[in-house]
């Protein structure tokens, strides 16, 4: 890759336009979703290859009108003087944002081809090293412009104050703004109104665990997942289904995720343990189980958990493997029954956890269907979507990130060194 020079304008702060008039400042109540990922920041990156006139100053100005209808986002989170309960405070202080302009054009940066390009962390503003704290905007922006005219929006979010679903619809009316729309596609419903159920007890033990682990050593992968063997997956499924589920397809989630987790478990766990646990714990919009409002933004994402041997992942064929994942999918309605315990009582929401934070586990996230594509700044969807993916405690895994172009894109950290050939030669048989 060759030499670039990011040059950054200094960080400003964006607060809501005029027009039409701000609301009145004011505080917003957090459910337990929200508050299980306080001051946790994450990072997305969108690649446009197409460019626009002065991309820097056309998405601020949008941005700008974007936060009269999403003002929460230009407040901050903080605690009430004598009170233990988080909430965000309606201050209209606004969110950074920075231009910038690389010296290079994007094929020079590698952004589309794996390996990870070293530039991406020059592409976004950060929170300080100690962390997103009370007096820190909610949400940082840059957008940088590159030679060849195709310019890069990159957005950190404390998660407090929306979830990727969230921030994928607040940028997508930044978009609609910036095209010249009179007012977002989608119109914003905030959190704060009590609306949404507990978080389950299993979820709630493992966000607050997660908060708590250490990071460990695990190898950076940029994985594609042909498209060719996501096919074949579905197909196998859908021939072999017959009477014994619902009918519905295999998605491309559970045929992503059941190549990774079967590579990753015949790759790290002895055939010497067959009744080893090899746990899945993956992310999934709850939305619709717990009557969210069309155009909430807020948190409403809950983590589900599949236990099965390694015996019956590393040696199941890949359509039971979808087996495992769509039956934990099925059982995530219980977990917002009985007042949120679904049925699941403490001594089993110990024993679950009890599992779930060493190497044989796998935890994954998909960015596919959380609308991340679809923002357009006037050139287009992004052809690339990327995501700052910091070191973490488990083995971890950000599948089915948006680009262009056939396959899944993967980045993974969820093997050590030692394993990575191993774990590489299993998904290459799928090819």
């Amino acid at each position: 890759m060759k030499h670039v020079v990011i040059t950054k304008s200094s960080p400003e702060l964006v607060g809501l336009s005029t027009k039409p008039a701000p609301p009145p400042p004011g505080d917003i109540s957090l459910s337990s979703f929200d508050e299980a990922l306080a001051f946790a920041a994450f990072t997305s990156f969108h690649i446009f290859t197409n460019g626009i006139v002065e991309p820097a100053m056309a998405i601020k100005r949008a941005l700008s009108q974007a936060l009269v209808y999403y003002y929460p986002i230009a407040g901050r989170a903080n605690f009430a003087a004598g009170e233990r309960r988080l909430r965000i405070s309606c201050t209209g202080e606004g969110v950074g944002f920075v231009a910038a302009t690389a010296s290079c054009a994007l094929d020079d940066v590698k952004l589309f081809d794996p390996p990870f390009a070293a530039v991406l962390k020059e592409l976004a503003l950060d929170y300080p090293a100690e962390g997103c704290g009370e007096d820190d905007p909610l949400l940082l922006m840059q957008v940088t412009e590159f030679a060849c005219g195709g310019f890069v929006v990159g957005v950190t979010w404390n998660h407090v104050v929306a979830d990727g679903l969230g921030i994928a619809q607040f940028l997508q009316a930044v978009g609609d703004l910036a095209r010249g729309l009179p007012r977002p596609s989608v119109f914003p419903v905030s959190c704060g109104d009590g609306s949404l159920p507990a978080l389950p007890p299993l979820v709630a033990a493992i966000e607050k665990t997660m908060l708590s682990l250490e990071t460990k050593r695990f190898a950076y992968l940029d994985i594609t997942i042909p498209s060719t063997m996501i096919e074949r997956v579905k197909a196998e499924y859908a021939a072999a289904a017959g009477d014994v589920d619902s009918g519905e397809p295999c998605t491309v989630f559970e045929a992503v995720t059941a190549a990774l987790w079967r590579s990753r478990t015949r790759a790290v766990i002895s055939s010497d343990d067959p009744d080893a646990p090899a746990p899945l714990v993956f992310a999934a919009n709850a939305r619709k189980h717990v009557g969210a409002k069309e155009g909430y933004y807020g948190n409403c994402v809950t983590s589900q958990v599949a236990v099965p041997t390694s015996d019956e992942v590393a040696n199941g064929d890949l359509k039971h493997v979808v087996r495992l994942i769509r039956r934990a999918k099925e059982e995530i309605p219980l977990q917002f029954k009985n007042a949120g315990g679904g049925g699941m009582n403490g001594k089993r929401v110990k024993q679950l956890a009890g599992v779930l934070f060493g190497y044989s586990a796998f935890y994954v996230a998909s960015w596919r269907n959380i609308g991340f594509e679809a923002p357009d700044f006037g050139g287009g969807r992004a052809a690339r979507v990327m995501c700052h993916f910091e070191p973490t405690g488990v083995p971890s895994c950000v599948a089915c990130l948006p680009r262009d172009g056939g396959g899944a894109s993967v980045l993974s950290l969820c093997v050590r060194d030692e394993h990575v050939d191993a774990f590489l030669a299993e998904l290459a048989t799928l090819g």
